[in-house]
């Protein structure tokens, strides 16, 4: 276990001198907190797009397409696949370019997005017109509570259930919420890339598998992942309570990496909160963090979360688990309170708490 000391998560901290760059996009964007993914647009663009672009050409041949596809990958999957799908999260939340020149709010989305598997406008329509509505309660087609969440059995039915069935819930959830105009952007999205897939498949399909059909299997199987490990331990008795149906991952390089995506209990619980300012609003909320009962993890993030849980490796977890309030708690007694929140949760048992 560990106490909760200081935070070296990243804040904002305005400079003395804004640069010249900084200065002249400072002008488009709605917060200026956000240049940085200014910064990654622009070597997404300059890198990734024209090797995406290159791997369609066909005079690329032979082990020089093979070298280009390489780059391509390491650029995509190791190098900005983290960045970018959570700047397309926090770009969902918070806008971020002014209204003056909103056309550009679809460059994420429609232009780049595609490279890293992001069919265009399904991650904005699942996370803020479904997820965050029904909080990874049954209506979530996300929902964790229904699975064993320490069991590779269950998160591979999980797994595969979103990947076969997840567009047609999200399409029939949208019905029944009476939301049309989230559906039409789904389905319009989802459709245009579909089409595209095909039609560039019959000018170059290896290079269509590579760009667009593969990142999509990635892309989905990493979100699943993630949204696995953030939704693992959940309080049975309160699972609409978002201090114990989520958790927080803090001090971790991934938070420098991917816009402090660890501080998952005060997304839930501000989803709009600027991502420069989850560290403050952890340490602001300490006592109630405490008095709920959070989970919360130094040090690792979540796809050690996910590994640990998959090996049964509770002794890892509760090592990593923050005594909030260094409450008199043994290792046990910690592994103990993780894996009870980690257990399935009965349809009948939570329709019994409805009644």
């Amino acid at each position: 276990m560990k106490s909760f000391v200081a935070s070296t998560d990243p804040v904002y901290l305005a400079p003395t001198q804004p640069s010249g760059p900084d200065q002249f996009f400072g002008r488009y964007v709605q917060d200026v907190r956000d240049l940085p993914f200014i910064y990654l647009i622009l070597k997404i663009s300059a890198t990734l797009l024209p090797l995406a672009v290159l791997l369609f050409v066909p005079a690329l041949t032979g082990g020089l397409w093979w070298a280009v596809l390489a780059v391509y990958l390491f650029l995509g999957n190791l190098r900005f696949k983290g960045p970018f799908g959570l700047m397309l999260h926090c770009t969902s939340h918070r806008v971020l370019f002014k209204k003056k020149y909103g056309f550009l709010n679809s460059y994420i989305p429609w232009v780049i997005g595609p490279l890293f598997g992001q069919t265009p406008e399904t991650y904005f329509t699942h996370h803020l017109g479904m997820h965050h509505p029904e909080n990874n309660l049954p209506d979530d087609d996300s929902s964790t509570m229904f699975y064993q969440r320490d069991s590779l059995r269950g998160f591979l039915h999980y797994l595969s259930s979103f990947f076969l069935l997840g567009i047609p819930r999200l399409v029939q959830y949208f019905t029944r919420r009476n939301k049309p105009k989230l559906r039409h952007r789904l389905l319009r999205g989802e459709l245009v890339y579909i089409v595209a897939t095909i039609g560039l498949a019959f000018v170059n399909l290896p290079a269509t598998l590579a760009v667009l059909v593969l990142p999509v299997i990635l892309s989905r199987v990493v979100m699943m992942l993630g949204n696995w490990s953030q939704h693992a331990f959940i309080d049975a008795t309160a699972p609409d309570n978002c201090y114990t149906n989520s958790i927080t991952c803090i001090n971790t390089a991934y938070n420098h990496k991917c816009w402090n995506d660890g501080y998952h209990i005060s997304h839930h619980l501000k989803p709009a909160l600027h991502w420069t300012e989850h560290p403050h609003h952890f340490r602001q909320n300490l006592a109630e963090y405490t008095r709920q009962d959070a989970v919360v993890f130094d040090g690792i993030h979540f796809l050690h979360v996910f590994l640990y849980l998959m090996t049964k490796r509770y002794d890892r977890l509760a090592h990593h688990f923050v005594n909030l309030g260094d409450r008199n708690r043994s290792m046990q007694e910690v592994v103990a309170l993780l894996r009870a929140r980690t257990q399935r949760i009965p349809r009948t048992t939570y329709a019994t708490q409805l009644a």
